[in-house]
Formats: C-alpha cells, sequence, structure tokens
C-alpha cells in the first residue's frame, strides 16, 4: 500500500520518518515491521528494508556510477537498470563519459529534476520492501514533475511506500492519506473521502 502523510509544518510528518528510522525511538508505543519491533533489529538491517528518497539528495565527488551504487553490493549493470526504469539514463547518456561523468560537489552541474531522478535510480538500485518519499518532489518545476511522476509510480510499485508531500500530485492515488494536525492524525481516508468530509484536509 502506500500511506500518503500531510500536514501544515510541525504537524509531526518528518517526526514520523524520524522514528521509522530510528534516528531516535518513541517514548511509548512501538513500531513493528512484520510484527518484529524495529528495536530488536539492528540499525543495518532494519535500513536495508528502507529506501529513503529525501527532499535534498547528497551526491558525493566521483562518477554516477559510484553515487548509485555508494558502497552497496550492487553490480554496475544493476545501477544502470534502476536508472533506465526511473527515466534518468536519458540524461545520463548525454553526459560526456555518461556513467563515468565525475559530479563536482553537491552535483551543482546537474539540475534539481535531474538530482531527484538520480535519488530515485540509487533508491530502487536496493530493491527496499519498504520507500520512504519525504518530500521527494516539491522542488521539482512543473516541467520535470510528469517524468517525476512517472518514476515515483515506477519506485513505488510492488513496495510499502510512506509518502510526505505537499504536492497534491504525489498523493491522489495514495490507498490512505493520514492528516496531521499538531502532531495527531485528525483525518484519514482516500483523496476522495477526505474531500468530501469537508475537513481539515
Amino acid at each position: 500500500q502506500t500511506i500518503a502523510l500531510v500536514g501544515h509544518t510541525g504537524a509531526g510528518k518528518t517526526t514520523i520518518i524520524n522514528l521509522l528510522l530510528r534516528f531516535y525511538d518513541p517514548e511509548r508505543g512501538r513500531i513493528t515491521v512484520d510484527g518484529v519491533d524495529i528495536r530488536d533489529l539492528a540499525p543495518s538491517d532494519l535500513r536495508g528494508l528502507i529506501g529513503f528518497v529525501q527532499q535534498d539528495l547528497f551526491l558525493f565527488t566521483g562518477d554516477i556510477g559510484h553515487n548509485l551504487r555508494l558502497d552497496a553490493d550492487i553490480s554496475p549493470a544493476e545501477a544502470q537498470l534502476a536508472a533506465q526504469r526511473v527515466g534518468a539514463d536519458r540524461f545520463i547518456q548525454r553526459l560526456p563519459s555518461g556513467y563515468g561523468h565525475v559530479l563536482g560537489e553537491r552535483g551543482r552541474s546537474l539540475s534539481v529534476g535531474e538530482r531527484q531522478l538520480l535519488s530515485f535510480a540509487r533508491a530502487l538500485a536496493r530493491d527496499p520492501r519498504i520507500l520512504v518519499l519525504d518530500e521527494a518532489t516539491s522542488s521539482v518545476d512543473a516541467e520535470a514533475e510528469a517524468l517525476i511522476q512517472q518514476a515515483v509510480g515506477e519506485l513505488m510499485r510492488g513496495r510499502t511506500s510512506l509518502v510526505v508531500a505537499h504536492r497534491l500530485s504525489t498523493i491522489l492515488h495514495a490507498d490512505e492519506i493520514l492528516v496531521l494536525h499538531h502532531v495527531e492524525i485528525r483525518e484519514r481516508g482516500t483523496h476522495r473521502t477526505l474531500l468530501a468530509q469537508c475537513g481539515l484536509y
């Protein structure tokens, strides 16, 4: 399923993600994956289950192939296939050295949309069971958005996805939308049912 989290700044969206990734533990209650408390999992095992895509992708100095694989057990062919599946291959092949193209500091030579597609390819290459998207499309201009949305659809296919978003297009087709207000879930339902309620959503 795809679950979307919406709400004003400070509503608790990022806190939920920080708890899920165990940047800190809940003071009460618990979070389970397949019935197992995440506190019983080694942090590396937990993060191996989760693909995390943030608004601001960190790119390292080095070539594109390295930035897709980092130190994971992923072959160059698997990284390239992931890039093709999310549409990043189109711009990578136009670069002077393709996947061997060396990026400068933080990948500033790439557009916001291109960096975002690389972040999707990096996540997809690891084939995570759970996908977390944190405002992953909020900085993309309207022209790139159609390509980005297509890539998001490919990335989410067959996975449990948790999406934090302000853009309506990102959450329209979520199985359930949780509306957060003052760190509480105040409403929940599909886009259509929430609109019909004429509430916070």
